[in-house]
């Protein structure tokens, strides 16, 4: 080749650069040396909670508010509609509604009234009945007591007569029993046998008969009342007392607080008399 060809080509040669960078390998330079670009907050926030890094107690919380925060959700949801029902109710449709929950409440108060009434009236009638019930037990005894079907105790004298002249009459200890019943007697028992309204005494071959039942001497009455009341009785001038001891008779008369009166009369009923209550 001559030189006159070569010539040129050395110019060309001579007036390139020896070398080009590539265009990636500049592009990379210049990413290198270009500042790094600054996050802005709500970045940062979404490189911080996405991915999501929970544990499984975390995970059971989040599910346990979803669901709490779903269910409340659905009632205001609910509450909304019937109140949004309610406002676009016309003005009749209101007061009705209103009159309906009035004679609703009402109705309710008036029946509540009535179970207080019922149950006050229960209660009194309750109360009513077991102090009858007391009552009539009470008044049972009473008369239990009178009619001789029943003891008693409390306090009284004892009364003892000894007739060794066998001289004391059936009137006689008819007269003391007399005089101790005005006194204010409640119950009294002549040797075991129960001293009642239709009690009788007889005379019976220098013996006295209690209702058929013969009694020998020393005569005992036993007799609950107030012993303040019944001695002085039986201690009166001309009393029983005085009398019997004409006869020889010894009389001693001992107060008590308790008497006890266990001589009982079988309950008798009547052939003909029933009572007149209804």
């Amino acid at each position: 080749m001559s030189n006159d060809d070569e010539t040129p080509k050395n110019r060309l040669r001579e007036e390139l650069p020896e070398e080009v960078p590539a265009p990636e390998a500049a592009e990379t330079e210049r990413d290198e040396k270009a500042p790094e670009p600054s996050l802005t907050g709500r970045q940062r926030l979404v490189q911080g909670i996405w991915p999501p890094r929970m544990s499984r107690a975390q995970l059971i919380v989040a599910v346990l508010l979803f669901g709490l925060g779903f269910g409340l959700a659905i009632q205001v949801a609910s509450n909304s509609d019937s109140g949004s029902a309610l406002r676009g109710a016309r003005q009749e449709d209101l007061v009705r509604i209103l009159d309906e929950l009035d004679n609703r409440t009402q109705r309710l108060e008036d029946e509540k009234q009535g179970l207080e009434d019922q149950r006050t009236e229960l209660e009194t009638s309750s109360d009513q009945a077991e102090e009858a019930r007391k009552q009539t037990v009470e008044k049972e005894k009473q008369l239990g007591i009178l009619a001789g079907t029943v003891a008693a105790q409390g306090p009284g004298i004892t009364l003892t007569i000894n007739d060794t002249k066998g001289t004391v009459e059936a009137d006689m200890l008819l007269d003391a029993i007399q005089e101790l019943r005005a006194a204010g007697a409640e119950a009294i028992q002549v040797n075991g046998v129960r001293v009642v309204a239709g009690t009788y005494l007889t005379d019976a071959d220098k013996a006295v008969k209690v209702d058929g039942n013969k009694i020998s001497q020393p005569y005992r009455f036993k007799v609950i009342g107030k012993p303040q009341d019944l001695e002085p009785a039986l201690n009166i001038p001309g009393g029983v007392v005085q009398t019997l001891e004409k006869e020889q008779a010894t009389v001693t008369v001992d107060r008590s607080t308790k008497i006890v009166v266990d001589a009982l009369r079988p309950a008798k009923r009547p052939d003909y008399a029933r009572s007149s209550s209804r």
